[in-house]
Order: structure tokens, then sequence, then C-alpha cells
């Protein structure tokens, strides 16, 4: 019994290890394992493989068909000849009849168009896989990022934390000394209050931010996640210039490649109707075995069975159909000249998106070098009336002023730094890059 616990406390400590390891991940890292593990990607790839077997399935309709039927018939009351006072039954009472049949088609318009549709469909589900991957990608890096603000922001916030306890420390034993107004360790009170409550929050913001990473690269959302990458080198890496100069290319883009899918699909639809009015022809031959017994011994090998064999050819024309045909293909013609339209807007509007996306990411950029000047600047004017204030040529008001000023000039750089990722993310996803 002793021996059986002790293997048991081992096996659940194992079990808690296992739990408890944490799988470290760079953003590339993240990004990998989405596009293996995120469900919608897998969705996407499962719709690649049933555009591969209904390519398949409509190929096939135009290969040689064979099939097999079985014919049994139990005469209850058998049909009867009468012949002056004679009265004759016709037929056997029990009847098998095996058939098999094998058939081919010959020629068919709509078959050779299914076929091209069939290879449209299958390019519009890897498109519709592509769009899917650079959509995850974009939202891995956005989720990535909000993580790392995160924790950048809850460093941030314990580092003034312990700088404001140790202001108000020194200031409340001033205070207590005779030698300040209890106003001072006030506006100490109410700024370390508003920075605990706003660390508190952050806290709570950043454990959903890895819930929300975690569902997003594919992983149970309560998993522990460890990011090796770091806010300030991320930013750096996603500052390239050079990608504002870059042609837009929007023919590479895969909503453009999207809307060519379309038109395409709809120039075949027009194919396919006019492809009606024209004659199909298909060959069969097939080859049958009857017996005909009074009582059921199919089986007996001395009994007879009949065979027979046909070979025929069916040709269908269409001739007349009232208008219905002429109406179908002007119908299919209208919506292919509404996909060309739509590919045109589609060029249009991908072109502003992505000029818009380019002065946003250099916007980005620019604002992120500002927030880094002020906020040094920040920190310098939070240093001088610090120490005016405990040299005691400041007042409470105006240190307090100059924090709030530094929190807030910390906040904006982070804030920054994330738009210079999310926006070079978004400018990637609509060049068709990865970069």
């Amino acid at each position: 019994m002793r021996n059986i616990l002790i293997i048991f406390s081992l096996l659940l400590s194992t079990i808690a290890y296992s739990q408890e390891t944490a799988t470290q991940l760079s953003l590339q890292e993240a990004i990998n394992y989405a596009l293996e593990n995120n469900r919608t990607v897998k969705n996407a790839a499962l719709d690649i493989d049933a555009a591969i077997k209904q390519k398949w399935e409509t190929t096939a309709t135009g290969l040689p068909q064979l099939s097999a039927a079985v014919d049994y018939q139990n005469a209850l009351k058998r049909n009867v000849f009468v012949f002056g006072d004679q009265i004759i039954q016709v037929g056997s009472r029990h009847t098998l009849t095996g058939t098999a049949t094998l058939s081919q088609l010959l020629f068919d318009g709509s078959y050779l168009v299914g076929l091209q549709s069939a290879k449209v469909y299958l390019e519009i589900s890897k498109n519709a896989k592509t769009k899917t991957d650079l959509e995850v990608r974009k939202a891995v890096i956005n989720a990535y990022g909000n993580v790392l603000l995160a924790e950048e922001s809850i460093s941030i916030l314990n580092r003034n934390i312990t700088v404001l306890d140790k202001n108000l420390n020194e200031v409340t034993k001033i205070f207590e000394n005779g030698l300040e107004e209890e106003e001072s360790v006030e506006q100490l009170k109410i700024t370390l209050s508003s920075v605990k409550s706003r660390l508190n929050n952050t806290t709570r913001l950043r454990d959903l931010a890895y819930q929300m990473l975690n569902l997003t690269i594919g992983k149970p959302i309560n998993d522990k996640t460890v990011l090796t990458e770091d806010l300030d080198a991320l930013t750096l890496q996603n500052i390239k210039l050079e990608v504002l100069d870059t042609d837009n290319n929007v023919e590479n883009n895969i909503d453009y490649k999207i809307a060519e899918n379309d038109k395409t699909a709809k120039e075949l639809l027009v194919k396919l109707e006019k492809s009606k009015a024209l004659p199909s022809l298909s060959a069969f031959i097939n080859g049958s075995y009857t017996g005909n017994r009074e009582s059921f011994n199919f089986t007996n090998t001395q009994e007879k069975w009949f065979g027979s064999s046909i070979f025929g050819v069916s040709l269908n024309v269409p001739i007349f159909s009232s208008g219905m045909r002429s109406a179908a293909t002007q119908r299919a013609a209208i919506n292919l000249e509404k996909a060309e339209i739509n590919l045109t807007e589609t060029e249009e509007m991908l072109n502003l998106q992505v000029n818009a996306a380019k002065s946003d990411y250099q916007f980005a950029i620019e604002d992120y070098q500002n927030k880094k000047d002020n906020l040094t600047l920040a920190e310098r004017i939070e240093q001088k009336n610090q120490t005016k204030f405990f040299e005691g040529i400041g007042s409470s008001f105006d240190l307090r002023q100059a924090q709030t000023q530094l929190y807030t000039a910390q906040q904006e750089l982070l804030q920054t730094m994330l738009d210079v990722i999310t926006k070079k993310a978004e400018l990637d996803t609509l060049l068709n890059t990865t970069n």
C-alpha cells in the first residue's frame, strides 16, 4: 500500500508539472503555431480537401459507370389465356433476373463546363485558405502585441508605485515633523491610489490578453504561455520605411484574386447556359440472365438460365424551350457584367486601402518617434519638479501634475509602439506579404 501511494503521488506530481509547464513563443513561433492549430485555419484546409473531392466527383460523372441489379418476381396469381374451353396459365411463378449495365457519356457540353468549374472552385477554396491565413497572422500579431503592451504597462506601473511609495514615506515623515503641509501627503496618496487602481485593471486585462492570444493560436485559453519577445525590440523590427515606397500591386491582394475567381465563375455559368442548347450523346451496353421457376430453387444447376444483351446509343437534342434557355443565358451574362464591375470596384478600393494603410503606418512611426521625445521631456520635467518639491521650492500640486503628465506619456508611447506593429501587419495583409 505504501508503494502504491508513492507511485500515485509521483503520477500526480508529473501531471501537475506538465500542466504548469508554459509554452514559450516568439511572435513567428506563435504565427506558425496558429497556422497549424487555429480552428478557422483548420476549417479552411478542410474546405480545400472537400473541393478536391468535389473536383473528382465532377470528373467521375464523365467516366464509365457500371451498375448491377437483381429483380425477383413472385406471380401470386398468374395471367391466363382462354382458348375455347381451355384456360392456360402464362409465365412462371418465380422469376429472377440479374442485370449489369455499363454506360459511358460520349459528349455533353455541360460536363465540359463542369470540369472547368470544379477547377475554379478548387482555386477559390485555396484563395480562401490564403485569406484566412493572412487574417489569422494579423490577429496573432495584434493579440501578441496586446499581451506585450499589458506586460510592459504593468512593469512601468510597478516602477511608478515604487517611486510613489518612497515619496509618500518621505513626505509623511516631513509632515510629521511639521515641515510640510498635509495637502502634500494627500496629493501623493491620491496619485498612488490612482496608479494602483490602474495596475489592478491592467493586470486583469493582461489575463484576458493571454486568453485571447491562446484562443487565436488554437490553444486552450487557460494554458500558460510565455512570450519571448519584448515590445521595444518588436517595434524596431517593424519599422521598415522602404515598405512605403513599394508599388501597390493590388493584383497580389487576396481579395482581388477572389474577385477574379468570382468573375471566372460567372463566365463559366454563361458557358454552362449556352452548353444546354447543345446535344448530348451517351452509350450503354448491358447483359442479363433470367431464371424462371415453378418453385424457389434458383440454386439448382440443372435448371436453365436465359441470357440477353443490349447495346444502345442515346442522342438528346434540345430543340425548343419557349425562350427559357435564352433567358437563363442572358441572366448569366448580366451576373457576369456585375462581377466585372465588382472586380473594377475591388481594384479601386484596394488601391485606396493600401494608400490609407501606408499613411497610417507612416503616421504610427512618426508618432512613435514623437512620443519617445515627449517621454524624455516628461521624465525630465517630473524629475525637476520632484527635486523642487523636496527642496521646498515647489508645490505638491506641481509635482502631481508633472507625475500625471509622465504617466500619460508612458502609456502613449506604449500605445504608439503597438500601433507600429499592428499598422505594419495591416499593410502586410493588404500587400499579401509576410516580411
